[in-house]
């Protein structure tokens, strides 16, 4: 990513209880320019289908998606997602990154990302709640009590 070495923290397991990673990462705002993103990945078990992203700019705003663990992982190695989430590996063979693009309306942004440390904490997640497994938990009766449950109208 420009030359310079991504700073990786990992801490195999946040206050959550799910595995967490902070990686720093790049926005690139055109050819030739760069901004420097703390990007703060978290898994939560009890929600195995998601990865949570917090993008922490110096001074600016924090931004949180939710994306998908499945598109993420398959993003490191070939195109995946459509729409607003799209992740693909860089064709540079120098590096292992990967490009995600997230868009928003008219907006969208273009990040570089480190493949291999996010590669070994993906498959963390999966030690965690192995691929195919992601609904086992749920209990499908009441799952499907609350959705079929009549909202209670309030009466003057």
């Amino acid at each position: 990513m420009s030359g310079k070495q991504s700073r990786v923290q990992a801490r195999r397991t946040a206050s959550h209880g799910g595995p967490e990673l902070i990686l720093d990462i790049e926005r690139v705002l055109d050819v030739s320019a760069r901004q420097a993103i703390r990007a703060d990945f978290r898994f939560a078990p009890e929600s195995p289908l998601i990865v949570c992203v917090e993008f922490l700019i110096e001074g600016g705003p924090r931004v949180l998606w939710r994306i998908g663990r499945d598109l993420l992982q398959q993003g490191l190695y070939s195109m995946s997602g459509l729409g607003d989430v799209q992740i693909w590996p860089s064709n540079l063979e120098a590096r292992e990154t990967a490009w995600l693009q997230l868009t928003s309306g008219d907006m969208a942004a273009l990040f570089e990302l480190p493949v291999p440390p996010l590669a070994e904490w993906l498959q963390c997640t999966y030690e965690l709640v192995p691929a195919g497994h992601e609904l086992s938990g749920i209990d499908w009766d009441v799952a499907t009590a609350d959705l079929l449950q009549t909202p209670e109208m309030d009466s003057d």
